[in-house]
């Protein structure tokens, strides 16, 4: 039996529906970075691929698929459901990214050197803020406010300021893109270790995660 004009009426609304439910999935995921962990979340620009022009639409662009759009607002932390559903409506498709230096900085180390990291840090019983690994192979551990400022006297402190290490702190200015967003083309960002209620909003001061991270670091560029 052929397709009727009812069954193809039929598929529309099924993909009508589909994306629809795909904006609300959008919508639901930003609502809660912005109201229960307590994040600001920007639009995003978008990449569909490797080498593809970003969305944001400027051939030239110097981070495709990886920056705020130009004319997007902020969502901020404390929005409703509602609120996020008619500030994303405008950027249906955005990728969220979350401003670093407002409720967290980032400690950012490849993704190998990470998840080693991680696993040592939690058997040290250290305190620990969410983690994300993104589809370029980084590793990015929220921390405490005030860590990219602080990095270089941190290392000195530490003795590892004269390391050639793989490793950088994200503050005020930077952006990170949050899961389950996609990156540049290359693919969604994942939690290895996801955000709860203590560790979104008090995440731990760098110090106390830079020793191990800066070591493992070391031991992957030797």
């Amino acid at each position: 039996m052929g397709f009727t004009i009812g069954g193809s009426r039929s598929t529309k609304e099924y993909r009508s529906g589909t994306r629809r439910r795909g904006r609300m999935s959008e919508c639901t995921a930003v609502a809660e970075y912005t109201g229960l962990w307590g994040w600001d979340a920007v639009p995003g620009a978008r990449a569909a691929s490797p080498g593809r022009d970003c969305s944001c639409g400027d051939p030239r662009c110097a981070a495709p698929g990886a920056h705020p759009l130009d004319s997007a607002a902020a969502v901020c932390a404390g929005a409703t459901l509602d609120e996020v559903t008619e500030a994303w409506g405008e950027f249906p498709g955005a990728a969220v990214l979350l401003p670093a230096g407002r409720a967290f900085d980032v400690i950012e180390v490849s993704a190998a050197a990470g998840r080693q990291a991680l696993v040592r840090l939690e058997r040290m019983g250290l305190p620990l803020g969410p983690v994300t690994e993104t589809p370029d192979g980084r590793a990015q551990f929220f921390v405490a406010p005030g860590a990219a400022a602080e990095l270089p006297q941190l290392l000195y402190r530490m003795g590892w300021d004269d390391a050639d290490l793989d490793l950088r702190a994200l503050g005020q200015g930077a952006f990170v893109t949050a899961p389950p967003s996609d990156r540049a083309g290359l693919g969604p960002v994942v939690w290895l270790r996801p955000p709860t209620l203590d560790s979104a909003g008090g995440p731990p001061q760098a110090r106390l995660l830079l020793g191990t991270l800066a070591y493992i670091c070391h031991r992957f560029t030797r």
